[in-house]
């Protein structure tokens, strides 16, 4: 076998091949988003995160101490299950808990506890006590909150964000002009709806806004199953704006 090259039960006519590249692409194993990192058949467009071509049969989480997680390629039963970590549905790879019935997306399931770029600490947490930047709401998924718990996002909030703005993500053009944009402004920014959120504090909006620009830039780096991804060029934006 080739460097770089699998072959995986999901699609065995042909070797997947690594590669990575910054745009985004859906996953054929667990249905979900993707970026950066992944196994990918040219010949028939199907792609992998790297989570779901190379799972972990058995795996624990430190929010889930009594549950182990076992690598399902489907869902254990036809009624609508949805992932505990992001609270969206499961359509495909899944990592379940046969005693308690939880259920993790595989990159979910691999989310970095810490997302630290020298600047900025993230730390994941089950819940949080704040209210995320994106809905005003506490509790609901798991959580990204900043070192200094001014910045709260929740898993599915980040998600939400890649389904409404999948089809500029997707292919990379403003709709309205037809031009096409660069990656790092592809990505969702909370920028719009912090101005809303915080229209009564104008003083401090403007860095508001770009400190949880960024933290939503790591955060989807993360969810999209790769947290190197689109970071470099997160930072350049922000400095240009």
């Amino acid at each position: 076998m080739k460097y770089g090259e699998i072959t995986h039960f999901s699609h065995p006519q042909h070797k997947l091949k690594f590669e990575y590249i910054e745009v985004p692409f859906k996953c054929d194993g667990c249905k979900e988003v993707g970026i950066g990192s992944r196994y990918k058949c040219d010949l028939c467009d199907f792609d992998l995160h790297k989570h779901c071509a190379l799972p972990t049969p058995s795996i624990s989480h430190p929010f889930y101490t009594k549950c182990t997680f076992q690598f399902l390629t489907r869902a254990p039963s036809d009624t609508p299950r949805f992932c505990n970590a992001c609270e969206k549905d499961v359509g495909g790879f899944v990592y379940h808990c046969r005693s308690c019935g939880y259920d993790l997306h595989p990159c979910c399931a691999n989310l970095p506890r810490v997302l630290d770029d020298g600047d900025m600490k993230l730390f994941l947490y089950r819940k949080v006590c704040s209210s995320c930047h994106r809905c005003g709401r506490k509790g609901r998924s798991w959580s990204y909150r900043s070192k200094c718990k001014k910045y709260n996002l929740h898993v599915a909030c980040v998600k939400e964000m890649l389904v409404d703005n999948w089809q500029e993500i997707y292919f990379g053009k403003n709709t309205s002009t037809g031009s096409t944009r660069k990656l790092e402004t592809r990505i969702p920014s909370l920028k719009g709806t912090l101005e809303n959120h915080h229209h009564r504090k104008r003083g401090k909006v403007r860095k508001c806004c770009e400190m949880a620009a960024m933290a939503v830039q790591f955060i989807i780096s993360a969810v999209l199953g790769d947290p190197t991804a689109v970071i470099a060029g997160v930072i350049g934006s922000l400095i240009s704006r």
